[in-house]
């Protein structure tokens, strides 16, 4: 007798959906264009953040860094979008003061092209639990959730609202959970791409036996539970 496996709901409005669930679906009118999510974005990967208001010092620094790294995620196969509780010429306003008078780092004259959503009455930010009362009850928390081609949460980040992002760490999460995907594996502790990666564990004495005295190519057993396996290069 086969069952079919049970599809996770979205979460309800106002707690933070987990990982594994579907994200949860709103249509929103962003500096793009209105937008259907997740469908819009069906065989992409997605990053979906938040950020606590237009003109404020942190949030500038932080869309501008993944403004000039948008091409590496689209590499990725990876789009993002934006939010804020803010209003739609809020957001054009100071995209356009972005791109015209701020610079930061080795970044000047940056143009951000990614959907920046208006959620002035906060209902995209609830039904994601970005809003968190101990924080601020008008301003959304620096969330950051991660979201596969099947429009499944993967990996969920928050921050505080006075504390910044660490963009690198988000590409490398990123390209860990496409890997575990394609090669059917695990990463180990401060992984980076082209590092060696961790073989499941085996399921049986038998096969423990076997992953220590016989490991597949390219893998090396440190213990019974312990396989790590090389990935071709070119990856």
């Amino acid at each position: 007798m086969t069952t079919t496996p049970s599809v996770p709901e979205p979460a309800p409005a106002g707690r933070i959906p987990l990982i594994g669930e579907t994200a949860p679906a709103f249509e929103a009118l962003t500096t793009q264009g209105p937008i259907h999510f997740p469908k819009d974005y069906a065989g992409k990967w997605v990053i979906l953040f938040s950020h606590p208001a237009d003109f404020t010092p942190v949030c500038t620094t932080e869309f501008m860094t993944f403004a000039t790294m948008m091409p590496e995620f689209k590499k990725l196969n990876c789009d993002l979008v934006g939010l804020s509780i803010d209003s739609h010429y809020a957001h054009i306003a100071w995209l356009r003061t972005i791109k015209e008078k701020i610079k930061f780092k080795n970044m000047a004259n940056v143009e951000v092209t990614f959907p920046l959503i208006a959620d002035v009455k906060m209902e995209v930010a609830r039904l994601y639990g970005m809003v968190q009362p101990g924080a601020s009850d008008t301003q959304a928390v620096r969330a950051v959730f991660i979201i596969d081609p099947k429009a499944k949460i993967r990996a969920v980040l928050y921050y505080p609202l006075s504390n910044g992002r660490n963009f690198p760490e988000i590409k490398r999460l990123l390209i860990a959970l496409q890997t575990t995907d394609q090669y059917d594996c695990a990463t180990p502790a401060d992984w980076q791409p082209g590092d060696d990666v961790i073989v499941p564990p085996p399921g049986s004495c038998g096969t423990a036996k076997e992953r220590v005295e016989k490991p597949e190519p390219n893998a090396y057993a440190l213990d019974w539970f312990m396989t790590f396996k090389k990935l071709p290069k070119t990856k």
